[in-house]
């Protein structure tokens, strides 16, 4: 541990230099920065919306859209302007919710308290809050960030992936019942008109999920050119928001008032809502034992964001982004506890570092630099093979390219270790490697192309003076039906899964051993082929185990808020536990720092059983093939046998072994 304060002043010293700089190179992208503004803005106020949505119902209208937004416009000007590393991006999280959710519960049960002081108490576990987390960034306590492995970021992800599937069934429920303190005689609250309610929603929900998952995939659709492709990709789900709220406005007339349910929550500038910007009015108010109790929630709540915070800002900052900017952990720590104190005084909940937006913001900046790069050094690759130049010549001059679009050359040590990886496929191709034939800079270049990211803060500082306006159009989103919101969450479950490599050794669970072979014909992660099955599985279950403890503890009424203390002791069961139970070189692959994947095996011709002679592999196990998905293979929907032939543009090898050519059924369209 290092003396107090030397992290933050060592962050503060890192970043002091590169300050103005923040500022000035968002300018030389001129227009571009606009595109991940909109994107990140988009990608950040859809969630908030939400969680003030979630938060309503659980606190009876005491916290609402109005207050998460303005929390995440607050904490992400603050931050983007005296933040160290900028590229973070800060909002409020369904823990928040949660742990607001269960203040609330303890809150109204007291009637010392009551759900008068209800945001006056949580602002004294604000307080707790940010002099804790303050003091960890004071004693260098993110140098132990780096002890959460990949373990506990899965089972953390999943579990709020679960939060979300519970929030989106809860939700869609409640659009069959009756709201709490609601007129029960009221028209729109009949049988019919709730059965209505209902279906509609259901529909809204399950319209918004399905639209939202397939505009994500758009890049990889046929149909379109690129740029209306990642125009669908970037901005679908909140088009698919828009298209179904303007779809629910298409109801017939007859319906009643009320008919989808829509968002409630009050407009900022009334009257009734100035209390929830005076809250620490009333902190006074709150009895001595309450303060001091205020401490236990605030525990949990630190060590929460302290987690959060970290990862985000790592996975902001991956090696992968080769990013020129110190990183500023303790600094960022720091200035969140301010923030949280902030928050806490204004009676809203506190924002911190949040996923995936941190990471999705700086892929969007990086696509800003790295796309000028490729086409220079296209074009450059291009006149060198005009010229018929050699391989060295032309890696020389895409260099060349390379340290003269860097806005702030590295040296050139470090732009040689940058382009290893494209030195080597050029020069393989000239000594007729593996990439053996004729250099394409199109085809060869991206894989190998180093990331840039456009370090700077107008991004993050733009988006979040977009969100601020959005508490301003609050009357225009109380136009969006809750239903759709219900959706959204789901869609946010579901997208969190693909990436998670606890998600998908648990479906491999289910796969029966004569059909694993599929996992192998696709692209997979590298645990697959080098750690045994059964370990496979032994590792998940413990993981699926810990998950449903995680979760269960989320149900206990009120002791609920201690839900976060399972994913500390986790990080003992790691160090101490789990390496008397796995082999090393297992642990390591099924819990790696990376995601490494492999790419599939050709795929096997099911039209035939092949005849696997003396160097073919045993099993153990008889591959499971069935003659309805054999047939289903070899015809098309109308019923044509399909006549299957090798690529006439690659070297491929042949499917089908010579000797069992004639075995393959073959007709020609009539």
């Amino acid at each position: 541990m290092k003396a107090p304060l030397k992290g933050v002043i060592d962050d503060i010293k890192g970043r002091a230099p590169c300050y103005m700089q923040d500022w000035t190179d968002a300018y030389g992208s001129g227009a571009r920065i606009f595109a991940p503004t909109f994107y990140i803005f988009f990608a950040s106020a859809l969630p908030v919306i939400a969680f003030g949505e979630q938060m309503s119902r659980e606190t009876d209208g005491r916290l609402s859209p109005v207050q998460t937004l303005a929390s995440t416009a607050i904490c992400g000007i603050i931050h983007s302007i005296f933040g160290g590393q900028p590229l973070l991006i800060l909002g409020v999280a369904e823990p928040t919710v949660i742990m607001y959710t269960y203040l609330y519960e303890f809150a109204k049960g007291k009637s010392d308290l009551g759900k008068e002081l209800y945001l006056a108490w949580a602002g004294w576990v604000c307080v707790w809050t940010a002099a804790m987390l303050c003091l960890l960034a004071i004693f260098d306590a993110c140098s132990i960030i780096s002890r959460f492995t990949r373990v506990a970021g899965e089972l953390f992800g999943m579990l709020i992936a679960v939060l979300f599937f519970q929030e989106a069934i809860k939700g869609l429920v409640s659009e069959f019942n009756i709201p709490k303190d609601e007129d029960k005689s009221l028209v729109k609250y009949e049988f019919q008109w709730l059965y209505t309610n209902g279906l509609l929603g259901t529909i809204f929900a399950f319209g918004v999920l399905f639209s939202s998952l397939k505009s994500r995939k758009a890049r990889s659709w046929r149909y379109g050119n690129g740029g209306l492709r990642e125009f669908i990709a970037d901005y679908g789900v909140p088009l698919m928001v828009l298209l179904w709220t303007a779809l629910s406005y298409s109801v017939p007339t007859k319906l009643p008032s009320g008919v989808p349910r829509r968002l409630y929550c009050k407009v900022p500038w009334d009257d009734d809502s100035n209390y929830q910007w005076a809250v620490v009015q009333d902190m006074g108010k709150v009895p001595l034992g309450y303060i001091l109790a205020a401490f236990i929630p605030a525990v949990m709540i630190a060590g929460l964001y302290f987690f959060d915070h970290s990862v985000a800002s790592q996975l902001a900052q991956q090696p992968e982004f080769n990013l020129k900017n110190p990183p500023a952990y303790h600094y960022d720590l720091f200035l969140l506890g301010i923030m949280t104190l902030i928050c806490g005084l204004l009676g809203i909940p506190p924002s911190n570092g949040v996923l995936p937006q941190s990471p999705m913001h700086t892929k969007s900046l990086a696509v800003l630099k790295r796309q000028l790069i490729r086409k220079r050094m296209i074009k450059s690759a291009k006149e060198c093979i005009k010229e018929q130049a050699s391989s060295s010549e032309m890696y020389g001059r895409m260099k060349a390219v390379f340290i003269e679009m860097d806005t702030a050359p590295p040296t050139d040590g470090s732009v040689n270790n940058e382009l290893k990886d494209l030195k080597e496929a050029v020069m393989n191709i000239e000594d007729g490697g593996e990439t053996k034939g004729k250099f394409d800079p199109e085809k060869h270049i991206d894989p190998y192309l180093p990331v840039r990211v456009n370090e700077q803060r107008v991004t993050n500082l733009l988006q979040s003076l977009l969100v601020g306006i959005a508490v301003a159009a609050i009357p225009v989103i109380k136009a969006i039906p809750t239903s759709v919101l219900w959706g959204y969450f789901a869609y946010m479950a579901v997208d969190s899964l693909p990436g998670n490599q606890f998600w998908e050794r648990f479906l491999l669970l289910f796969i029966t051993p004569g059909r694993r072979y599929k996992v192998l014909e696709g692209v997979h992660a590298s645990f697959v082929e080098t750690v045994p099955f059964k370990h496979i599985a032994t590792f998940t279950i413990f993981q699926l185990v810990y998950l449903l403890i995680c979760f269960g503890i989320t149900w206990i009424p009120i002791a609920g808020i201690l839900f976060p203390v399972p994913f500390f002791l986790l990080i003992s069961i790691r160090q101490y536990i789990l390496p008397k139970l796995f082999q090393p070189q297992h642990l390591r692959e099924l819990d790696a720092a990376e995601y490494e994947e492999i790419a599939g095996a050709p795929q096997r011709n099911r039209s035939l059983r092949e005849l696997e002679g003396g160097g073919g592999e045993s099993q153990g196990t008889e591959e499971d093939f069935y003659d309805a998905e054999i047939l289903d293979e070899m015809t098309t929907s109308r019923g044509e046998l399909k006549f299957r032939t090798v690529s006439f543009r690659e070297d491929r090898p042949q499917c089908v072994p010579r000797e069992h050519q004639s075995d393959v059924v073959r007709r020609k369209s009539p």
